[in-house]
């Protein structure tokens, strides 16, 4: 989880949020001053070992010798170096897998999941590959994004690991992968329109389309990037600035709701938060 830190020179201080810090303010408040004030240690979960694994693979699949590689192998190329990505990753992540207590059967079918999660991927960049035409070397070369790029404001205090920036054809993308079952772009559009703006304060131009890869479910879908999408983010980056500047945990109220526990895990501070007096 992306930690917040104090700007010096500032009074008061202002902390550096992210879309994550925000989303997490949004859904509770007494989740935020626990993660973000507090600084309580966090564990790790299947779905965010899963999703980190997926990126990670995602990221270093560019890297890719292209020796050998024709228009009539490509895809089964492809999919064997994401495949051998994700066996690296998996064993690298073997002490967390084990700490989940997960059967044998169920890490196998994790594993096969999220190998079609990133096929299906795969799937989609040879078409657009195949659309840049001439030969693949070139093609590749003109698909291959910028990845993992870390922008901060200080104007804004606000900072954001964008997953890929993809530019062809004179156009811009700031693209983000999720591996959840929700494809609802509405729910990623303040974290998209953040990253918009991070994009506009550094470069004075505004992205040209932002959107996610569904990995699960081998979509894209992109938000309309224009001035009502940066004014909220501006908005809300403003609003938590002004509700965070405390460090007193009343000030941060509990909210109840169906995040704090489900059938298959619960909030990181379940136990903590109902221990804790108010």
């Amino acid at each position: 989880m992306e930690k917040v830190f104090f700007v010096l020179g500032d009074s008061p201080p202002h902390r550096v949020q992210s879309p994550s810090s925000i989303q997490t303010f949004n859904q509770c408040q007494r989740k935020y001053f626990y993660s973000y004030v507090e600084k309580l240690p966090t564990v790790p979960s299947v779905a965010t070992t899963r999703g980190a694994i997926a990126h990670s693979v995602l990221e270093h699949f560019f890297d890719v010798s292209l020796e050998g590689v024709s228009w009539e192998n490509c895809s089964s190329k492809f999919k064997q170096v994401v495949q051998e990505l994700l066996v690296r990753e998996w064993v690298s992540h073997k002490s967390e897998f084990d700490s989940f207590a997960l059967l044998q059967e169920e890490q196998v079918a994790l594993f096969e999941e999220t190998l079609h999660m990133v096929f299906g991927w795969v799937d989609q960049f040879v078409q657009r590959l195949a659309a840049q035409g001439g030969d693949v070397s070139s093609a590749f070369r003109a698909l291959t994004p910028v990845r993992e790029v870390n922008y901060q404001s200080a104007k804004w205090h606000a900072r954001g690991v964008i997953d890929v920036i993809e530019e062809f054809g004179g156009k811009v993308r700031v693209m983000d992968y999720k591996t959840s079952n929700h494809t609802n772009i509405d729910e990623y559009r303040l974290q998209l329109g953040i990253y918009a703006l991070l994009y506009f304060e550094k470069h004075g131009r505004l992205p040209d389309a932002a959107g996610v890869y569904f990995l699960r479910a081998n979509q894209t879908h992109f938000v309309n990037v224009d001035d009502e999408l940066l004014e909220r983010a501006r908005q809300e980056i403003l609003k938590i600035h002004e509700h965070t500047q405390s460090l007193e945990k009343h000030r941060y109220p509990r909210h109840i709701s169906y995040l704090c526990k489900w059938s298959t895990g619960q909030c990181d501070f379940y136990d903590h938060c109902r221990a804790d007096p108010d």
